[in-house]
């Protein structure tokens, strides 16, 4: 598969994109989320070079694609029968052309390097939206934290953390959360470097509790934001969310405030799911119980239908796209909907579809979605809000001090709204109109590319 198939560019941009796609490809074997993070930037960013051939010149996507460093180290724990454990754990700092390492740890057993890579390279582009300077990384373990105790997951991040201890820091590389990893998680990995490093350097990870450096509307963050972005969207084409019927894939941080603040804008989410099947409340998801399920009992999305009688469990996620929606919001995992759930939602009537999650669509349902005038809002654009508080924790943190709840989603709705200006922008400026995909890529690029060629092509 070339990069340049469809693009309206010159031999010359079409012949260096593909070449070095192919190389992407030949470092990178096996690789296949990375390398479908990386096929679709470029196709975003053909224009930018046939605009501008300085960057090619300059040798920007060479760079680019080559992460500044890759660690990964063994993690080796005991379980609560004196057993011996070892995982694999990652950290992959992509660039810091604007700014410190930031991204989310994810402990879960699909974690490998590819992964991690194709998160890591998605978070420069999205970390570069938010107009904050912090550059793009990633890290995790193929940990899986279901079913272990409270001391076995304590002595997994203590043991994760002394080898990251040695790689992160207030000014070079700042984590955060992640799928399994949370609050608990967080605590457990600051107490830990804290007691390694000595001091109390707060702004190494972000997502701490409230209590010790973290900031209010963080956990909220990523689902009000994707929810702020579509709502910039539906604006634009003379809607709103009021009276909209919302399907939400997921039940973690992200999906459960994106339902919250759905349900705030006036419509009615039927729908959403974990990794072992989904449910349908024609009624309207009671948000009270998932948060008492996911957020306090740690359990699976399917004890709802207990509380709930007159919704339906269904088991396999896949299906959750069958449900008719006005508005579709993939908050689980990647590549959560092939072209032929697009299609089905197509068919069924969606007007919207936001990537509340890392890269939820497959490059085919995104096509599907944009060639049937479906509004399209990408994952490092729509779900940029939880890294952009991230960085206001980082801000607080370096200033001693916090500011409430209110100052921080005021803050958040207006990086989402000044997203969505720039991505449409970018757009238009390179003959993408309306094509938000391009446009997020174009305007995340721009600034990093222009950061790398001032401090010498770092």
């Amino acid at each position: 598969m070339t990069v340049m198939e469809k693009a309206a560019v010159s031999e010359n941009v079409r012949n260096y994109m593909d070449e070095v796609y192919q190389k992407v490809l030949e470092r990178n074997p096996s690789e296949k989320e990375f390398h479908q993070a990386v096929h679709g930037a470029f196709e975003s960013l053909a224009p930018v070079f046939e605009k501008h051939p300085a960057y090619m010149e300059k040798g920007i996507l060479e760079q680019l694609v080559e992460p500044e460093r890759v660690i990964v180290f063994r993690v080796p724990w005991v379980d609560d029968n004196g057993k011996v454990h070892v995982n694999r754990g990652f950290r992959v700092q992509f660039n810091s052309a604007i700014g410190p390492y930031k991204g989310g740890l994810r402990f879960h057993p699909s974690v490998n390097v590819g992964i991690i890579k194709f998160l890591g390279f998605e978070q420069i582009f999205k970390n570069s939206l938010t107009g904050l300077p912090i550059g793009g990384g990633k890290g995790g373990s193929d940990f899986d934290p279901k079913g272990k105790s409270d001391d076995e997951i304590r002595r997994f991040c203590q043991s994760f953390m002394t080898e990251l201890s040695n790689h992160i820091g207030p000014d070079r590389d700042v984590p955060a959360g992640d799928i399994g990893v949370g609050a608990r998680e967080i605590g457990y990995l600051f107490g830990h470097y804290k007691r390694l490093k000595g001091g109390y350097p707060a702004g190494v990870l972000t997502g701490k509790g409230i209590g010790y450096g973290g900031s209010l509307a963080r956990k909220e963050a990523t689902g009000y934001g994707t929810v702020y972005f579509v709502n910039e969207m539906l604006k634009d084409a003379g809607t709103d969310f009021n009276g909209k019927t919302v399907v939400v894939s997921g039940s973690g941080n992200v999906a459960i405030y994106a339902i919250e603040k759905a349900h705030e804008f006036g419509a009615k989410v039927v729908a959403c799911s974990d990794s072992s099947g989904y449910i349908h409340d024609k009624d309207g998801i009671k948000l009270d119980t998932v948060k008492q399920i996911k957020e306090v009992e740690y359990g699976r999305i399917s004890d709802y239908v207990k509380h709930h009688p007159g919704a339906e469990y269904v088991e396999g996620c896949a299906n959750i796209w069958s449900i008719p929606c006005d508005i579709a919001l993939p908050c689980a995992t990647q590549n959560e909907i092939d072209e032929a759930s697009a299609k089905t939602l197509v068919n069924n009537g969606v007007k919207a579809v936001a990537e509340g999650a890392n890269m939820p669509s497959t490059e085919e349902a995104i096509h599907v979605f944009q060639k049937n005038g479906v509004l399209f809002g990408p994952a490092k654009a729509a779900n940029a809000g939880g890294v952009a508080v991230s960085a206001l924790e980082m801000s607080q943190n370096s200033m001693r001090l916090a500011w409430s709840f209110e100052e921080v989603d005021a803050k958040l709705h207006g990086i989402m709204e000044s997203i969505y200006k720039n991505a449409k922008e970018a757009a238009e400026n390179y003959g993408q109109s309306g094509n938000l995909v391009a446009g997020a890529d174009i305007a995340g690029f721009l600034k990093v590319a222009d950061a790398m060629i001032a401090q010498g092509n770092i």
